[in-house]
């Protein structure tokens, strides 16, 4: 994810569940309800429902044990108005991991109609963010499992709530980092990934894209129903739809790779000069980490106010306002698709095994981002970083260490997107390139996308390869770069010095700035503030 100044989060409550009137009251509600009126007495014998969770630090209530999501087969129908929820259906497959006695989704806002379970209707119930699912019977360790829901998925709400994204012209998604579960029933955790498919209707004159490759699509009357395959894994908070007055570009890649780009008709020509870009940043970032790891890629223009860009898998979003009013130069604004580029190696395909490992996916972004400005437009690395050490105490205080982060602001999950998981976080890859070595660092690097691709992986493992490649135990290194308080010593740069660090904002008014913001222009090139 990118910010986009003046890179404050949005302010906002996330709205209650809503519980919909189910025709009859199913067994689960009834048990629930009566835990309620007896007092608890029959806790012990039947619990009632309860949203449960992984026990992520970060968002303790997101995810869910007991099973693994092995695909997800997405229906929506769009009638054209942005305002009214969309029929849909969600298929989840999954093989169960521990005995269940019941099955928790990740599902908020949207309303449902039933649910069914190997085929078979099964009663359900709404616990807090969760959908509890009563499958009729134990689930044993090892059984495989479709459970199957149709909704309503609701599009409006708060703009900062996340999920769809209301456009000019359609919609679109933006789920990090919580908000799939705004849009479809999921296990709504990165750690958790699975191949989507994705079957949209809309009508006949909009244009649908989705994640991955476009199997095809079948006219039907005034409608059009559009059927996308994304077929590596990827994290709910990574899934995109897009829907309205859309044109697709179509060029190719390295190695023949389909790049794709959806761009509103109006903007084709405007856009295009910028689009064109793509096939060279894909070289760039393959002469860095290897092999691109997805089937296709493409950029996403929405005409939205969303405050960012986003590295949804196989097709970034970014806002239209980035690339025609945001006031930034050129050499940032391809800087930064760079940035969204290079997630699909760091965050989309490595994946962070919990959300207080996001330093790997915005530090590694921010690396690349800067790297490239530095080899492609000449703008120094070495100043951005300079400027970087210097407030890294400040961003420390506000936000926490790169991997050990403070919760977000309640209400505002995108508050968890501070400076210290951007250019603080590229701040410990240059640590560790001054202490490694450029060559010892760049090996690193290829192992890291290499050994981990489609899966996820941790700061533990990330420091345990680190230490492998380069031969010796970076373990003590590491720590205070990663947990501490206090920024270390740059090695190689005795001078560099940190400033002393502003009072820390207050829980609920915190400031995100993110990669680029204007205090991060030095030289020549930044213009003035």
């Amino acid at each position: 994810m990118s910010l986009t100044p003046p890179f404050r989060a949005r302010r906002g409550t996330p709205p209650a569940s809503r519980t919909p009137r189910a025709p009859r009251t199913s067994r689960l509600t009834r048990v629930a309800l009566a835990v309620l009126a007896s007092g608890g007495l029959l806790a012990a014998a039947a619990p009632a429902p309860e949203p449960l969770g992984i026990g992520d630090p970060l968002f303790p209530h997101l995810g869910n044990p007991g099973y693994d999501v092995l695909a997800y087969d997405l229906a929506f129908t769009y009638g054209g108005d942005n305002t009214k929820p969309l029929p849909a259906v969600t298929t989840v497959d999954a093989r169960v991991t521990d005995r269940l006695e019941r099955i928790n989704l990740d599902y908020t806002h949207g309303t449902v109609q039933s649910v069914a379970v190997d085929g078979r209707p099964a009663e359900f119930v709404r616990s807090g963010e969760d959908l509890v699912v009563d499958p009729g019977r134990a689930l044993e360790a090892g059984e495989r499992v479709r459970i199957t829901v149709a909704h309503r998925s609701d599009p409006t709400g708060p703009q900062g709530a996340g999920g769809w994204v209301r456009t000019a012209d359609g919609l679109a998604m933006a789920n990090q980092a919580d908000a799939a579960r705004r849009v479809f029933p999921s296990n709504d955790h990165p750690s958790d990934k699975a191949p989507f498919t994705f079957h949209v209707t809309a009508p006949k004159d909009l244009t649908v894209v989705a994640n991955g490759r476009r199997i095809g699509s079948v006219l039907s009357g005034a409608t059009r129903t559009w059927l996308y395959r994304a077929a590596e894994p990827m994290a709910t908070e990574l899934a995109q739809v897009s829907i309205g007055r859309s044109t697709v570009l179509e060029r190719t890649g390295p190695r023949g790779l389909p790049v794709r780009d959806v761009v509103p008709t109006a903007d084709v020509t405007l856009m295009t000069p910028w689009l064109k870009r793509t096939p060279s940043h894909l070289e760039w970032m393959e002469r860095k980490t290897g092999r691109y790891p997805f089937e296709t890629y493409g950029v996403l223009i929405a005409s939205a106010d969303t405050g960012f860009q986003l590295e949804t898998q196989t097709l970034s979003l970014f806002e239209r306002s980035l690339f025609t009013a945001s006031g930034l130069p050129d050499w940032y604004i391809e800087s930064i698709m760079v940035h969204e580029l290079a997630h699909h190696w760091f965050g989309n395909s490595v994946s962070p095994r919990r959300w207080a490992d996001l330093w790997l996916n915005e530090g590694h972004a921010t690396w690349y981002e800067m790297q490239w400005a530095e080899e492609e437009k000449g703008v120094a690395m070495t100043t951005r970083m300079r400027q970087a050490y210097a407030e890294s105490d400040g961003w420390r205080k506000a936000g926490g260490p790169p991997a050990a982060p403070r919760p977000p602001a309640a209400g505002q999950q995108i508050s968890l997107f501070r400076p210290v998981v951007y250019d603080g976080s590229a701040l410990v890859l240059y640590a560790l390139r001054q202490e490694i070595g450029t060559a010892t660092f760049e090996r690193l690097e290829r192992r890291w996308v290499t050994d981990h691709a489609h899966g996820t992986a941790s700061t533990d493992d990330f420091v345990r390869l680190a230490s492998e490649v380069a031969g010796r135990d970076l373990g003590g290194f590491l720590h205070g770069w990663l947990y501490g308080e206090k920024t270390p010593p740059m090695p190689g740069h005795p001078d560099w010095r940190a400033a002393a660090p502003v009072k820390a904002a207050q829980p609920g008014k915190e400031t995100v700035e993110g990669p680029g913001h204007p205090h991060h222009f030095t030289g020549p090139a930044a213009g003035k503030r």
